[in-house]
């Protein structure tokens, strides 16, 4: 399966703030902050696969994360660079905010 990620240029504002206006997908993204890709099966419990699987789509075409197929999983990561290019602070404002606590 061919996964489709908009290109840098095609990232908008509007959709990025869309996604990241999800507290479900929020979480995802503070899941993801720490770096690296991680598989898609640990990065939220209790959550299931189908809503987890919106999600994903939701930030991927958003432009908020890669996804990376590998066998039977997904590996997913924050296109933190891009991001930063494109809305300089703002992933980091985004994240900051939302720190618990």
């Amino acid at each position: 399966m061919i996964v489709q990620h908009p290109g840098r240029d095609q990232i908008l504002l509007e959709n990025v703030l869309s996604a990241l206006g999800n507290p479900l997908r929020l979480r995802i993204v503070r899941a993801l902050a720490d770096g690296g890709e991680q598989s898609c099966g640990v990065i939220l419990d209790g959550v299931s696969k189908s809503t987890l699987t919106h999600h994903w789509k939701v930030l991927r075409d958003g432009g908020v994360i890669w996804q990376r197929p590998s066998g039977r999983e997904n590996l997913l990561s924050l296109r933190r660079d891009d991001l930063e290019a494109r809305f300089p602070g703002l992933l980091a404002s985004v994240l900051a905010a939302t720190e618990p606590g």
